[in-house]
């Protein structure tokens, strides 16, 4: 709401209102790419809130664009969006130019798009793998429209990367039209951001904004999707949420492996190795490649490590080992492993009954 300037002094105050939650608690950053209503094509704007994404792109209604997928985000918990208006052909280089402008930002650790072609998710894929090996470690949350359990799971081995989560099945807006899976995906993108434990699972996370889903999974379907890099949605008593959050990485090299199938391994993952980079970083810039330096790498990543065993994001972790390459001295190698902390999936109870 504007206000008039008057010439009295005084004490003067305006409003305004949204009729939808501006910023969540989430701690990640969320990009987006979209079309929109309006907005420049290919620049990224910084959101803290849905009035602002209105006001920047506009609104496209519930089922379609950005500010669908925006209102769902910050509904979710996001309290950071950058989000980049894709332009309006939608065609999978117009999201090329999108994701790419997504890649070259630093602090987004998770990316959502408003396109269901696995086309498009593969070319996210790359950008999001590419980022990630760039220092930039994210994942990509995405869905599908329309697909029955046998399209997901082909849809997901098209993608087959433990930085790609693909959910189904489509979700229902509030006058019971079908809104494609990718909505779906942004639900739980916020839920993603609001974590603040990459080790706890969002198995049964409550999802915002959606007022149903297309299809019920039976357990046998639900078995197909995890197993073939899917996360599957319920709705129970009208509660949307992910039944179990998994990758679409299922394979290496035609094998089967199950190795990067829970999202909590590459959150954990995300969360480690750039804390224990970070920290070097702010304390052995302008340094010497010397004995007691190296020891005292050593004992700064042995630091974050106990940090990490601590707040139990891993189980344990193994002998440091710092030495000079043998190519180059001026490099310190630094080596260690660790044991990732596992989410509870199921308990099993076995009854013994005297009569």
């Amino acid at each position: 709401m504007s206000t008039t300037k008057h010439e009295r002094p005084g004490i003067y105050s305006s409003y305004d209102a949204s009729s939808v939650v501006s910023a969540g608690t989430g701690t990640k950053t969320i990009g987006v790419a979209a079309k929109a209503a309006k907005g420049d094509v290919g620049t990224a704007v910084t959101l803290t809130g849905y009035a602002e994404g209105i006001n920047a792109f506009g609104e496209d209604g519930e089922s379609a664009g950005m500010s669908a997928i925006l209102r769902l985000l910050f509904l979710n918990g996001a309290s950071k969006v950058m989000a980049v208006r894709v332009a309006d052909a939608g065609a999978t280089t117009d999201y090329e130019a999108g994701f790419t402008a997504l890649g070259n930002l630093e602090d987004v650790r998770i990316v959502v798009c408003d396109s269901a072609d696995t086309a498009v998710h593969q070319a996210l894929r790359t950008e999001v793998e590419t980022a990630s090996a760039r220092r930039k470690e994210r994942i990509a949350v995405v869905g599908g429209s329309e697909e029955k359990v046998a399209q997901l799971v082909t849809h997901a081995a098209a993608l087959n990367s433990e930085r790609m989560v693909l959910v189904g099945p489509d979700g229902l807006g509030t006058s019971g039209e079908t809104l494609a899976g990718v909505f779906c995906a942004a639900a739980l993108a916020g839920a993603v951001a609001r974590g603040s434990d990459p080790a706890v699972p969002l198995n049964g996370a409550v999802l915002y904004g959606l007022n149903g889903l297309s299809a019920v999974y039976s357990d046998n379907d639900i078995d197909t999707l995890v197993r073939g890099g899917v996360t599957p949605m319920e709705s129970v008593a009208g509660v949307i949420s992910p039944v179990r959050c998994v990758t679409t990485k299922t394979t290496t090299d035609g094998a089967a492996d199950a190795t990067w199938r829970e999202l909590s391994t590459i959150q954990i993952v995300d969360n480690v190795i750039p804390a224990i980079r970070s920290s070097l970083r702010s304390k052995f810039t302008r340094t010497k490649n010397t004995a007691q330096n190296r020891g005292a790498i050593r004992s700064q990543v042995i630091v974050e490590l106990e940090k990490k065993l601590a707040a139990e994001i891993i189980d344990s972790y193994g002998e440091v080992a710092v030495s000079v390459s043998a190519d180059d001295p001026t490099v310190c190698l630094v080596e260690f492993s660790f044991a990732v902390a596992h989410g509870l999936n199921q308990i099993y109870l076995t009854a013994h009954i005297t009569i």
